[in-house]
This record gives structure tokens, sequence and C-alpha cells, in this order.
């Protein structure tokens, strides 16, 4: 009796370990899932931000950038230094040393450089971003983001190559992502007035790199990913995230609203992120 009452116990027990190592492995890869496709959004959102900042500092303010009801060039959270002389020309945009909390709600300290050639909506006018020290919520950002204006399309909108060579080193220790990527943007809306806030932008193209835990995986942008100046995420469209032996994730930035979240599909499973 008592041998069969200890084989009992015994077999519980693996049982018990069994299940704890399994949703350990459910764990695992969820979190794995997620971090892919947490990673990505990031890249594809930061990078974005950067163009959009950049943008509007040409135009002279960053109303949409810092705090204060300002809408001078002067702003709480950046300085605007536009050398005019130079050959290229640069616009400089400083956050200053400390995090400053921007409109959108993250927090930026350090650079962004813009050389360029020409109008910024003259076809064949390039310009070049590059970072000196520059943090976005702590996360800092690297590399190159080109921009050229490729004229109208069969549309009638301005479109624009855009090409980024960059990473993303994550706050706290969390590892660094690179992302290269070849888009192409096309203003769709508001191209004709001189206010921001009505443009509208549509982003198409491919990209690829390594997630912050050292895997490589490509990207693909399957539904054209909107970008509304007045919201400070994409407000819909869908990116597939194939990392390198593993299932499609599938993120879904929304059906026009504005808001800081996306869907993340994973082998037919859903799940939030928050965007930042």
């Amino acid at each position: 009796m008592k041998t069969i009452k200890s084989r009992l116990i015994a077999s519980l027990m693996i049982l018990a370990t069994s299940a704890l190592l399994l949703n350990g492995c459910k764990r695992e890869n969820l979190d794995d899932n997620m971090n892919a496709a947490e990673d990505n959004a990031l890249a594809e959102v930061t990078f974005n931000d950067v163009k959009s900042i950049a943008d509007e500092a040409a135009e002279g303010g960053l109303a949409s950038y810092k705090t204060g009801a300002s809408d001078g060039i002067m702003s709480t959270c950046a300085t605007i230094t536009h050398d005019t002389l130079s050959d290229p020309r640069v616009l400089t945009i400083d956050f200053g040393d400390v995090n400053c909390t921007c409109n959108d709600g993250r927090t930026r300290r350090g650079i962004i450089i813009v050389t360029y050639l020409g109008p910024y909506r003259e076809p064949g006018h390039v310009h070049t971003i590059t970072f000196d020290n520059f943090f976005v919520n702590d996360n800092q950002v690297l590399g190159t983001k080109t921009v050229t204006n490729n004229g109208y399309n069969d549309d009638g909108n301005l479109y624009y190559s855009i090409e980024v060579d960059g990473s993303i080193i994550r706050a706290n220790g969390a590892g660094t992502l690179t992302f290269v990527s070849s888009r192409i943007r096309e203003w769709i809306e508001g191209e004709s007035t001189p206010e921001r806030t009505d443009d509208v932008y549509l982003v198409t193209g491919t990209a690829s790199g390594t997630n912050s835990e050292g895997g490589s995986f490509t990207a693909e942008i399957t539904s054209a990913l909107r970008r509304e100046v007045a919201c400070h995420q994409f407000v819909s469209g869908t990116v597939e995230v194939t990392p390198a032996n593993r299932p499609v994730r599938s993120i879904d930035f929304g059906d026009g609203s504005c808001d800081n979240q996306a869907t993340v599909t994973v082998n037919g499973n859903e799940h939030i992120i928050q965007l930042h």
C-alpha cells in the first residue's frame, strides 16, 4: 500500500512539474512573439516620428513636440538652429541634455541633425537625418535616415523614397535592435495647405534587421500604414514581421482611430501591444 501511494505521489509531482515547464515554455514563446512584434513596431514608430519632427522644424516650429501654448521656434523642449549659409544646409533640433516631456507624451533628449539641398517640396530634394546622443523614452536612436523627393506620382501626389539604416538601444539594458528599411511615403492629403495638422501620408515598403533578442527578421507592409500628422501614431495599416525560423507576426495598427495600441496576431492568436 505504501509503495502504491509513493508511486502515486511521484506521478503527481511529475505531472505538476511538466505542467509548470509547459506553461513556462508557452509564456516564453508568448514573450518572444510579443518582443519581436514590439521591437518592429518601436522601430516603425520611432523612425517615422523623427521624420515628422524634421518636417515640422523645417517649417519653423515644433508645435507637436513641445510643451506650452507658444508656437514659436524656441520651445520648452527643443531649440531649432537653421544654418542656411552652409552647403549643404543644416537644421539642428536640440532637445537638451535632460529628458523633456513633449506634447505627444514621449520624453526626448539629445539632438537631431538634418542636412539638405534644395526646398523640401522640390522634386530631387534630398535630406539626411542623423543623431547626436538622441533618446526617446530613454531608448537611444542611432543611424541615418535619407529622404528623397521623387516628384508627383500618377495620382498627383508628392511621394518620397525613404531609406533607414539605424538601430535602437532599448532602455534599462533591454537589448539593441537594428532596422534597415526601404519605404515609399505618399503625401495624400494636406499638401496644398500651409497647415501641418491636415497632412496625411501612406507608407509602404519592406525592412529587415535584428530584434533586441538578437534574432533576425524581415518585415513587409501588407496594407499601407496611414499616418495623420494630427495623431502621433499610425492609425491604420498592417505589417507582417517574419523572424528567422518563427511564425509570421501580423501587426495591425487599427481602424483609423488615434490611439497607442496595435493588435499582433500569431498563429491565429491575437494580442494587444502598447505603442511607445
